[in-house]
């Protein structure tokens, strides 16, 4: 992620004491996302990443930190938490909540094929029901009362077209998550945020494996319909329209239906977990765009795209299904 914490080697080698991960042979800042100060960390006895938490706090980060080993342990490739020496998954750097993970191998896949659309939706599948008995709950932080609290904040800097895409949108996704329809949906711990460039892959003989997950700092329990949409509206997108690549998507879907069944509830609001996807995307986009924070790597995500994609599932006659 975007580096907002300067960190010098001493300071950090002082930390890892608390650590048994060996000697620091180098470190250094990740330069994409806006959210936390994120290290490629190495050591004498391998890879690592340093995440510094720039919002989440010493209350929230456990359910993170504990769906990650919940995952690796029920053999879901994520990155799994080291423990300090005194058993805490998580200390206090700079004053601020840290934690070290494992490394995965592999490297993003950002113009992704078929194949790897539908080893995402096998995963994201596995992950779900792997998730359904870690003992824990903490609600998507970026869910339905973030919008409420943030769509005014946006406001003042967007169009007039803008603006009544976003109350309309709001007021939309308010009746919808009031219903008994959304209610009845099946759901538990999500990524919440799984693009192309959280998830890895490994090539061996010119064949690509998916090699894990990672980045679950927006992680959080949700409607697992949900995590499907914001993965298929980065996934299977062609980045020019808008549109959904009906190949792409039908590959994704067949892959987690065949690990976990789709209901006929969830069949028939597609549209509207789409559209919910590409709201929270467009919308947090805005707010980071037009109210940054200052980071001495920052790279905040142009929101035209997201508001393409959301304009796209509203007035599309047919979106791809199973």
């Amino acid at each position: 992620m975007a580096v907002f914490t300067a960190l010098s080697e001493a300071r950090l080698a002082a930390w890892v004491q608390h650590y048994a991960i060996g000697k620091i042979i180098d470190f250094h800042g990740i330069a994409s996302g806006i959210e936390n100060s994120n290290f490629f960390l190495t050591t004498t006895t391998g890879e690592y990443v340093l995440t510094i938490f720039e919002k989440l706090t010493a209350h929230e980060l456990p359910f993170y930190l504990e769906l990650m080993r919940h995952l690796a342990a029920h053999h879901v490739p994520v990155p799994d938490p080291m423990r300090r020496a005194d058993g805490a998954l998580f200390g206090m750097l700079m004053n601020k909540p840290a934690a070290i993970v494992t490394r995965l191998a592999g490297s993003p896949r950002l113009a992704p094929q078929v194949a790897h659309c539908a080893e995402v939706g096998r995963m994201l599948a596995r992950m779900h029901i792997a998730g359904k008995d870690i003992p824990m709950y903490q609600p998507n932080l970026r869910g339905l009362p973030w919008w409420q609290d943030n769509v005014p904040a946006v406001l003042p800097y967007v169009t007039d077209s803008q603006h009544r895409l976003l109350t309309s949108e709001l007021a939309y996704h308010q009746s919808f998550f009031a219903s008994l329809d959304y209610a009845g949906l099946p759901g538990g711990p999500c990524h919440c945020d799984l693009f192309r460039d959280n998830v890895l892959f490994t090539s061996c003989d010119g064949r690509d494996a998916l090699g894990g997950f990672f980045d679950f700092y927006f992680a959080g329990c949700d409607k697992w319909l949900f995590d499907v949409a914001v993965t298929v509206n980065d996934w299977c997108v062609d980045l020019n329209t808008g549109r959904l690549n009906q190949a792409q998507t039908q590959a994704l879907l067949c892959a987690y239906h065949a690990v976990r069944p789709f209901t006929s509830s969830e069949t028939e609001h597609w549209r509207n977990m789409l559209r919910a996807g590409a709201f929270r995307f467009w919308l947090s986009r805005l707010y980071d765009f037009y109210l940054p924070r200052d980071a001495h790597l920052l790279k905040p995500h142009n929101p035209a795209h997201f508001e393409q994609v959301l304009r796209e599932r509203i007035s599309a006659d047919m979106l791809p299904w199973l």
